[in-house]
């Protein structure tokens, strides 16, 4: 099964659009550059660019068919289906695992975002204009249901429920309970140490 992954959109769009601005830079700075000035100029272009990938392109969770795979800056954690004892949603969703908790770095629920999810899920109060007030079509049972029950939820609210869903089906499976795992990510400590190469090599030949 392909994993269904969840992240912040717009952090992905914007990730993408610096990614090709940084490209025609850089392309720019070999044709046309001069040492040291354009070392330079690429040792920050790369800092913005690694700063850019390890946190709006690499951070994603990944539900797949084993468990959770939670991609946050610079490190992975892999949380089984089976020792997901609970999901919930701060700022950021939080998933729990025995004595272990997982904080994702994205999809988060900023505050202007639930005020807009609450105002959004708000009754309409039909408007007045002048002598006579104006009509609005008014909303079925079942729309008044539908708006009841999105009122207040977030992207982030949505992921939690879908990640609680899955993991509540797989949890049933049988198999013994596996610890969640750990680990650095190696693609966010190699784009790290490249822009780091660049920024000693800038401050060596300057």
């Amino acid at each position: 099964m392909k994993p269904q992954i969840f992240r912040s959109k717009t952090a992905w769009v914007l990730g993408w659009v610096w990614m090709v601005f940084a490209a025609f830079n850089a392309v720019d700075l070999v044709a046309n550059g001069t040492i040291p000035s354009a070392l330079v100029a690429g040792a920050v272009l790369a800092v913005l660019t690694a700063a850019v990938f390890v946190g709006c392109l690499r951070p994603g969770i990944l539900a797949g068919e084993d468990g959770i795979l939670v991609r946050n800056p610079l490190r992975n954690v892999f949380v089984p289906w089976k020792a997901v004892d609970g999901i919930h949603v701060s700022h950021a969703i939080i998933i729990e695992s025995g004595d272990d908790s997982v904080r994702c770095w994205t999809p988060q629920s900023s505050a202007r975002e639930r005020a807009k999810a609450v105002r959004r899920g708000a009754p309409a109060v039909p408007a007045k204009s002048g002598r006579y007030p104006s009509t609005q079509p008014q909303l079925s049972k079942a729309e008044q249901a539908a708006a009841q029950v999105m009122a207040g939820r977030t992207h982030a609210d949505w992921v939690a429920q879908q990640l609680t869903e899955t993991a509540e089906k797989k949890s049933r499976a049988t198999g013994e309970r596996l610890p969640l795992t750990t680990n650095w990510s190696p693609s966010a400590l190699g784009v790290l140490a490249a822009a780091l190469i660049l920024v000693i090599a800038a401050l060596i030949l300057a």
